[in-house]
């Protein structure tokens, strides 16, 4: 399984074709011949000569093309498929613009972070702060120490059930 995605992304880099060779911007492509004039081709009928063709692209012109010239008194021919999507406003978005985008929106977050935090830090004034004191409690007064309540129990009246023993740790 490895074996061919490596196997499927040497051949994309190893790939003859060029993006240079067919832009399209807006509703129009642009096919440019390798670097020197020739006459152009749609299915065996002559379209036009020169170094690049520009079209508008819609149902009709999308396939092959050709580009036929002469280096060095020899004839050579250039070919072209053509085949893509196209809009009148559509605006193309390279990945350094895109990296840009996200870098600042990062930027501006940060930004935002650091002002809120300062905002809302507890301003403390430059005196020292009065102490506070405990709420007083409502709800009566505590019975006197020296009361019958509190007096210990007697070892021979209590219950000996199991949860009557008190232990004493430590």
């Amino acid at each position: 399984m490895r074996v061919g995605r490596v196997l499927a992304v040497l051949l994309l880099f190893l790939a003859p074709a060029t993006a240079q060779d067919v832009t399209f911007e807006g509703r129009q492509f642009k096919m440019t011949c390798p670097n020197v004039e020739g006459k152009w081709y749609k299915n065996d009928k002559e379209l036009d000569e020169g170094l690049t063709l520009t079209l508008d692209y819609d149902s009709d012109t999308k396939g092959s093309y050709r580009c036929d010239y002469k280096v060095d008194e020899t004839d050579r021919t250039y070919y072209f498929y053509v085949k893509g999507k196209a809009c009148a406003n559509c605006v193309e978005l390279d990945a350094s613009s895109f990296g840009l985008v996200i870098a600042a929106d990062m930027a501006g977050t940060v930004v935002l972070m650091a002002i809120i935090y300062k905002c809302t830090k507890k301003k403390s004034s430059a005196g020292p702060t009065p102490s506070s004191k405990a709420p007083a409690r409502s709800g009566g007064r505590a019975p006197p120490v020296p009361s019958p309540d509190y007096e210990t129990l007697n070892a021979h009246t209590r219950s000996q059930d199991p949860y009557s023993v008190v232990n004493r740790t430590g």
